[in-house]
């Protein structure tokens, strides 16, 4: 059986988490995950030059074979909505440096795969990581959402029973 393995990124200008797992058939094992973290008082391209290497070293170290990043949620701030733009923009290019395919998910789709609905908190998706992969202890909250996108993938962008999320909307947390 096939081995594959996944990295998932959550972006972040201050910290971008990351997290790698192996599926198996329908088995997945955790590798790794941890968080890449740029300095605050930094200039602008050198935090985005920080992130690009350091997502470049993990995919030097861990050589995973697909990768999945959480999309751009818009925030009430315009200024915070481009900056995570631009530190999703430094993520994905050291992903497609390594000629990665990438997917991208919503963070509705994420959490309607790992926990079941798209409105969950954000420590029942540490929870459920927690569980699903076996962990002795939560990761952080980056690594976890991180984790929680390769899952997703792993599922094939689908919820927990397998449910086909592709060509249906979503409502309140609910597909329909």
């Amino acid at each position: 059986m096939n081995t594959v393995r996944i990295l998932g990124i959550d972006p972040g200008l201050r910290i971008t988490g990351f997290g790698v797992i192996d599926k198996t058939g329908q088995k997945l094992s955790y590798v790794t995950s941890g968080c890449v973290k740029s300095n605050e008082k930094d200039a602008l391209p050198l935090r985005l030059k920080t992130l690009l290497d350091g997502i470049g070293e993990v995919i030097a170290s861990y050589a995973p074979n697909e990768a999945a990043v959480e999309k751009v949620f818009v925030n009430v701030n315009p200024q915070s909505t481009l900056l995570l733009g631009q530190a999703r923009g430094a993520a994905i290019s050291a992903l497609v440096l390594a000629a990665l395919p990438v997917a991208e998910y919503t963070a509705l789709q994420i959490k309607q795969a790992v926990v079941g609905h798209g409105k969950a908190a954000k420590d029942q998706v540490g929870h459920m990581v927690t569980r699903l992969l076996q962990l002795p202890g939560a990761p952080s909250a980056d690594a976890a959402d991180a984790l929680a996108c390769a899952i997703c993938h792993a599922h094939g962008g689908q919820g927990l029973g397998n449910i086909a999320t592709r060509g249906f909307r979503v409502r309140n947390g609910r597909l329909i």
